[in-house]
């Protein structure tokens, strides 16, 4: 939760606050906080975006786990229309004190997201999960995608073929240019 990462939608909370409350946290995008996502993702719209989060484990080490769930329009790779849909993805995230990794090689992907400050960002979280449950080939439903009939004509080199049984006649006419005319 820096703040170059801090994104359009953003609800950082308090870990001692919420752990000690026992509650369930949702958050919900406004209609500023969704249309900024929806350019963000190029999506023609976002109705609906709200994260539920239960955040169990201690001030140092946590687990957040609950579900994002959207009303969206996307567009249709195949006919290029709009059309509404609804993603649901299922959340389960680590957190820990960003100094208790402190060293450790940024490839290791065992290394939890960072408790900074003392908070966490639920906004920024219920965004990224928004992102990984979009379907990156969205097609309207009942759509299929069919390629086009390959014919003689259609085929990639179909017009090469044709071009090289002229080529032939035309470059035997060209070199003979100057016979008749020479006088």
């Amino acid at each position: 939760m820096t703040p170059d990462s801090v994104g359009p939608f953003s609800r950082p909370i308090l870990v001692e606050r919420t752990l000690k409350a026992g509650q369930p946290v949702t958050v919900e995008a406004n209609d500023e906080e969704r249309a900024a996502l929806a350019r963000d993702f190029g999506l023609p719209g976002i109705a609906r975006l709200t994260g539920i989060f239960r955040l169990s484990g201690s001030l140092h080490r946590l687990q957040v786990t609950g579900t994002v769930e959207a009303a969206l329009t996307q567009t249709c790779v195949v006919t290029l229309e709009p059309f509404d849909g609804t993603v649901s993805e299922e959340v389960d995230v680590d957190f820990a004190d960003q100094d208790a990794f402190a060293g450790t090689p940024a490839e290791d992907a065992d290394i939890p997201d960072p408790i900074v400050n003392g908070r966490i960002d639920l906004g920024s979280l219920t965004a990224e999960f928004l992102a990984l449950g979009l379907d990156p080939y969205p097609r309207k439903p009942g759509v299929a995608f069919e390629p086009p009939a390959e014919d003689e004509e259609e085929k990639p080199f179909a017009a090469l073929q044709g071009l090289k049984g002229q080529g032939a006649g035309t470059r035997g006419a060209g070199g003979h240019g100057n016979e008749g005319g020479g006088g």
